[in-house]
């Protein structure tokens, strides 16, 4: 009897265990239906967020959203827009006496930057001093790289009695990538000569950029100028896009070419045969180059926005974003361009990320535009912001 019940013991564990086991299998498949759900459910409500939109939906958004407020919260929305507005009108002035601040350092400025001036030309040689700044201990050398090896050699070749810095606003520009893309190989024997680049600041709300060259075999002009407009005033159509003053036109200056030497045209020769007779004849054309001196003859700016084709846009976007890089960077931080203590690496804040990046593929609306120099990509017009 005792026997028996024990085996009748034995036999209930083994079932309940079995139980067990199927209770925790189903368990684990319901788990793992609800996780599945949850991630749904999650990647459902994501795609609801509006900074999961594109801008384009989250604008329609997050207008119809105040459309759908009660009308008492649109009217407190209406008067919170209207103390919006008066701080941008502040802001406004604000940039305005930034600029006038911008004029009055300028002054200051032009001191140091003629001594620089006087130093990369070779007018003066100046005594030798310690930095003033803490140096950074030296990296390793890269010279046993083949490619730095090569591109080194023709430094090392400068002789010790050479005056100023040869090259030095020459080699600025194919240090920089935005810069280096306008330049192409025949306009370097130009550049070679160039002196110093300068800004004026004038009373009408723009600056000019003047380049300085000394004589050489291409044009006559000893300085190449190029003014940029500003506006700081909201717009009336649309007052809240304001974000600062930016450049909304440019105007170059003629260059005096010497016969047979101007880089922004070339010359075709183009066979053509007689319909009727065997005569054949050759006709010489001048057609657009591809060079660096193309930035001062740029596309005129009708008042009327519309009226400028798509081409023209990308060729002042680009115009627009290098008088910017010039005046604000190139000619305050020359010999740190020059020296690679700055660069213009707009990826340099990636460089903690590896692996491969996604290309976005709806941006194939991207169009090069060579006239300017070659390899420029259309973007955006930026905000020229005179405190950046």
């Amino acid at each position: 009897m005792d026997a028996k019940k024990g085996k009748d013991v034995a036999a209930k564990g083994k079932d309940d265990a079995l139980m067990s086991d199927d209770d925790a299998q189903h368990d684990n498949e319901d788990g793992s239906s609800m996780s599945e759900n949850e991630g749904e459910k999650e990647c459902s409500t994501n795609q609801m967020v509006p900074a999961y939109m594109n801008a384009i939906l989250r604008r329609q958004f997050l207008q119809e959203m105040v459309k759908n407020l009660p009308a008492k919260l649109q009217d407190r929305i209406t008067v919170l827009k209207n103390i919006q507005l008066e701080h941008l009108k502040l802001e406004a002035q604000f940039f305005d006496e930034v600029y006038e601040l911008e004029k009055k350092y300028q002054e200051k400025y032009k001191v140091l930057f003629e001594q620089r001036r006087t130093i990369v030309t070779g007018e003066v040689d100046p005594p030798k001093e310690d930095p003033k700044w803490k140096v950074e201990p030296e990296e390793e050398s890269m010279e046993s790289v083949p490619e730095f090896g090569k591109l080194l050699k023709k430094f090392k070749e400068i002789p010790e009695d050479t005056k100023g810095i040869p090259n030095f606003w020459l080699t600025i520009f194919r240090n920089t990538e935005i810069l280096s893309e306008m330049v192409q190989e025949h306009d370097e024997p130009v550049l070679q000569k160039l002196t110093d680049i300068t800004i004026k600041y004038d009373d009408e709300h723009s600056y000019t950029l003047e380049f300085h060259f000394d004589k050489n075999d291409y044009f006559t002009n000893e300085v190449l100028t190029k003014q940029y407009f500003l506006k700081s005033a909201l717009d009336e159509d649309y007052p809240f896009g304001f974000e600062g003053p930016e450049i909304y036109k440019c105007k170059g200056c003629n260059i005096n070419w010497e016969k047979k030497m101007n880089l922004t045209v070339r010359t075709i020769r183009k066979k053509q045969k007689h319909k009727q007779r065997a005569a054949v004849r050759t006709i010489v054309k001048l057609v657009p180059n591809d060079s660096f001196f193309n930035f001062f003859n740029p596309p005129e700016v009708s008042d009327d926005k519309e009226e400028i084709d798509e081409e023209s846009q990308g060729i002042l976007a680009t115009d627009y974003e290098i008088g910017h890089f010039l005046r604000a960077r190139i000619i305050p931080k020359a010999v740190l361009y020059y020296t690679g203590d700055v660069i213009d690496d707009e990826d340099e804040d990636d460089d903690s990320f590896d692996g491969e990046e996604e290309e976005d593929e709806e941006s194939g609306d991207e169009k090069e535009h060579p006239r300017m120099g070659g390899g420029h990509k259309k973007k955006p017009m930026p905000n020229d912001c005179p405190n950046q």
